[in-house]
């Protein structure tokens, strides 16, 4: 319901959002990505590098970037070039490409990491036999952004979801690939996602 400003329980109470930068994440840019896949690669950081190109090149929201399984990944002992997940948020599935480099550094984790095709690619720290869970990713992304001299404040787990978004975006022009790309059922999501003007 709200309090009154005469009422003695407003006196002293912070705005949950005080202080807080709130609204969409930015996204990384070209140069930021490369400083921070160097980053990781110069501290040896083998699963969070194919962490941080799956997020990237998946185009993923957190939730689904941390259930990943093998299986998802793998055909044949190699990394499949095209991969379908389907989305919690939305229960559709949507299909992305793995580029060359995020090829490269997901085999090397997965190699490292073993196990089948039915588990998680990114394992939790304390249960082997669950996920890596969104909140330990966010605190992943949050190192790697302050990492290069980023305000953790200023990007997140969503701002890997958008980057590529946004290139393909300032590439193309092309709306509707963007679209399909991300898994939007509405393109006026997408026009507010990119923040663009049409």
């Amino acid at each position: 319901m709200g309090h009154s400003s005469f009422d003695p329980a407003t006196n002293g109470r912070k705005a949950w959002n005080a202080g807080r930068v709130v609204g969409a994440k930015r996204a990384l840019k070209p140069p930021q990505v490369w400083a921070i896949r160097f980053w990781l690669d110069h501290e040896g950081r083998l699963r969070d590098r194919a962490l941080f190109d799956l997020a990237i090149d998946s185009k993923l929201r957190g939730c689904d970037v941390v259930k990943v399984k093998t299986g998802d990944l793998v055909s044949g002992g190699r990394i499949r070039a095209r991969a379908i997940v389907v989305q919690r948020k939305t229960k559709r599935p949507v299909q992305f490409e793995l580029m060359e480099a995020a090829r490269t550094s997901l085999l090397a984790w997965l190699e490292r990491r073993g196990g089948t095709v039915d588990d998680y690619a990114f394992p939790s720290r304390i249960d082997h036999s669950a996920h890596l869970s969104t909140r330990q990713y966010a605190r992943l992304v949050d190192e790697w952004v302050t990492a290069i001299g980023l305000l953790k404040e200023d990007y997140g787990t969503h701002s890997l979801r958008r980057t590529k978004a946004s290139i393909i975006y300032r590439a193309t022009g092309n709306l509707r690939a963007v679209q399909i790309l991300l898994g939007h059922t509405k393109i006026e999501s997408t026009v507010r996602y990119l923040g663009v003007d049409v």
